[in-house]
């Protein structure tokens, strides 16, 4: 039996509309503003089970995630945070 070599309609198409991109949320703070001292700002980017947010929720750039992840790891070291 001889293959298929046309393909099928609907999986040809391409999209029309170009991709409308990613809107990036705005960072109210400096980098500098990440402090593990910083408790309250630390919270936010924290479940209420202690993960940390990863950058597909917080939307921060990737200095600012990391920035982000050792003040929080440094404030659980201090017993500031759970």
């Amino acid at each position: 039996m001889p293959r298929k070599t046309k393909l099928d309609d609907s999986k040809s198409k391409r999209r029309l509309s170009p991709r409308t991109p990613r809107v990036k949320p705005k960072v109210d703070f400096t980098i500098d503003a990440i402090d593990f001292k910083n408790v309250a700002l630390l919270r936010q980017y924290v479940t209420e089970n202690g993960r940390i947010l990863p950058r597909k929720y917080t939307g921060l750039p990737a200095a600012y995630q990391r920035r982000l992840s050792t003040a929080i790891k440094r404030a659980r070291q201090m017993l500031l945070m759970k």
